[in-house]
């Protein structure tokens, strides 16, 4: 069987490199990988590939910096000649990227079966390019991968079940690379105190309004005259910041530089409280039995909240600082995501489609 996964951005190697482990146990599989380089990251080079244990991929496309049209169009063309060149079986595709919209199209409209991993996730939020790039990716699959009860429920409303395409209660990959990573993640080059804050911030939605990323610094250096709060601070947000004004070097939050991945497992297996605008770490954080204060109006991992693991405190001072004071104390025990073998769900499914 052939299959051709495509991933354009950091965290979908992580997940990738999961399923592939599961794949080189089984010789009658063979996986080309894409890569269409919509994150581009200098980070990315043979070194990560190695300390990740990932499989580099056989194809680098090089696409980004475009905008939203001009990229996807590019990777449609790109990805369909290399699919014409190897008639793959499967096509493989994760989250809900530009790269994952543009593969699961180039993939339908040559009529090759398209698996989508992380499946049926709603934000409900129409003005995140994300929500529309899962929604179309979910609509035109033939095997839909759901993390969590929640998007198949997702998927459900939308009426998936008159539709030709295959739900299948996976768990979710983000949980198998937590487990196998936590072994190799290592510390950032700080001091770190034994009781800090985990804080992250880079969505738009928060650094381009200058009113949202003011209330949400007022917020974090409030909370750091308590307690240390660790910032990997993002291209982006240092040059929002810079635009405000605001001196990094002189603030009570210890802004550090971005870091890896093995990094931040290590932060979040060491923080006592995360506190973040990012999807990922929301999970993550569960992973790691961490409360976190999310600094969106909605998220994705809606379960999250519902279970009282993850509040949505926005971009708001008062908010913010409210559940800051008022976290609760969960103690972690239900299993939202799986038992830590969803690759091994994703492979056995595929080999027997």
């Amino acid at each position: 069987m052939n299959i051709i996964t495509i991933v354009g951005a950091r965290p979908q190697f992580v997940k990738a490199a999961v399923v592939s482990r599961e794949f080189g146990k089984h010789a009658n599989i063979n996986e080309t990988i894409i890569h269409t380089g919509q994150h581009f990251d200098p980070n990315m080079s043979d070194l990560f590939f190695e300390e990740m244990r990932i499989p580099a991929p056989s194809y680098n496309l090089n696409i980004n910096n475009l905008s939203h049209g001009a990229m996807t169009g590019k990777m449609l063309e790109e990805i369909e000649k290399v699919l014409l060149d190897r008639k793959p079986d499967w096509v493989l595709v994760y989250g809900d990227t530009n790269s994952t919209l543009a593969g699961a199209l180039a993939a339908k409209k040559l009529h090759i079966r398209v698996a989508h991993v992380e499946a049926g996730l709603r934000s409900f939020n129409m003005d995140m390019p994300e929500e529309i790039n899962r929604i179309l990716t979910d609509r035109i699959s033939d095997i839909l991968f759901c993390p969590t009860e929640t998007a198949i429920r997702n998927l459900n409303n939308e009426g998936f079940g008159h539709f030709p395409s295959r739900i299948v209660p996976s768990g979710d990959v983000m949980l198998d690379a937590a487990l196998f990573y936590r072994q190799y993640s290592r510390p950032p080059q700080i001091e770190l105190n034994r009781d800090f804050v985990l804080a992250t911030l880079h969505r738009a939605e928060n650094t381009d309004r200058p009113e949202c990323l003011s209330e949400i610094i007022r917020a974090l250096e409030t909370i750091s005259r308590e307690r240390d709060v660790i910032l990997p601070l993002h291209p982006r947000t240092r040059a929002k910041l810079e635009t405000l004004g605001y001196n990094v070097q002189h603030s009570p939050i210890r802004f550090i530089d971005p870091v890896g991945y093995l990094e931040m497992i290590y932060l979040l297996d060491k923080c006592s409280l995360v506190m973040t605008d990012s999807g990922g770490l929301q999970k993550e954080a569960f992973f790691f039995r961490k409360y976190c204060i999310t600094l969106r109006e909605e998220t994705e991992w809606t379960e999250l909240v519902d279970h009282g693991y993850n509040t949505l405190a926005g971009s708001s001072f008062d908010k913010i600082t409210r559940a800051y004071r008022e976290q609760p104390h969960p103690d972690f025990s239900t299993p939202l995501y799986g038992d830590g073998h969803a690759a091994k769900v994703i492979v056995d499914t595929l080999i027997e489609a």
